[in-house]
């Protein structure tokens, strides 16, 4: 009986530990905000671009990300992505004559669903939402022949597009003490190029 009541207070404390690393790793409730920066591809599947398909571009993304996670399972997240601003501007005796520029972000709505895996600290997920596209495409056009001297300025047109559009993407991240670093793939389906973007964030759980 002296031995039991001797072992019980290391038994507690195990316990304990164990209890709450499970709380650590299994109760992902709350509110979370966090930032990511990443690789994005930018393309042109519109004639609003000069010429279809004219990008096929790399650039660095950034967005910021605001959420809730109500239960294990299933959470909500509102994001805003800068997928970068290619352009390809072409030039006689250093005066730009004609070429074309994007410049696609969007503020976005997910639904998320994380998979029940039992692997302590990581979480794996799927999401989609709507995100409202703007894209903003300038086209600059000579105003002198090619070949020749380009003294006059070139004529610069724009074109601004606001749509909704389906956007989807898929995540692993791993978190621990509110604190979590997580590595996704998102894409938004649209005429104005698809763009997507491989991110990294960090997120902090209130």
């Amino acid at each position: 009986m002296r031995r039991i009541s001797r072992s019980l207070p290391a038994i507690l404390a195990i316990g304990a530990c164990a209890a709450s690393t499970a709380a650590l790793a299994d109760n992902p409730v709350g509110f979370y905000l966090g930032a990511g920066v990443g690789y994005s591809t930018v393309r042109s599947d519109d004639s609003a671009y000069g010429l279809p398909g004219y990008f096929n571009d790399h650039q660095t993304a950034w967005k910021l990300i605001a959420g809730v996670r109500p239960i294990s399972i299933v959470g909500a997240e509102f994001e805003y992505i800068d997928f970068g601003q290619p352009s390809n501007r072409n030039g006689y005796y250093n005066t730009n004559y004609y070429g074309t520029e994007s410049h696609p972000r969007a503020a976005a709505l997910f639904g998320i669903g994380y998979l029940p895996i039992p692997i302590p600290f990581f979480d794996f997920y799927g999401k989609a939402g709507v995100a409202r596209l703007k894209t903003d495409v300038t086209t600059i056009v000579a105003n002198c022949p090619a070949g020749a001297a380009c003294l006059v300025p070139p004529t610069i047109y724009r074109r601004d597009q606001s749509n909704n559009k389906l956007a989807y993407g898929l995540g692993v991240q791993s978190r621990a003490w509110g604190i979590g670093f997580r590595a996704e793939y998102e894409r938004i389906s649209s005429s104005y190029g698809d763009p997507d973007a491989l991110t990294v964030s960090a997120t902090w759980t209130f």
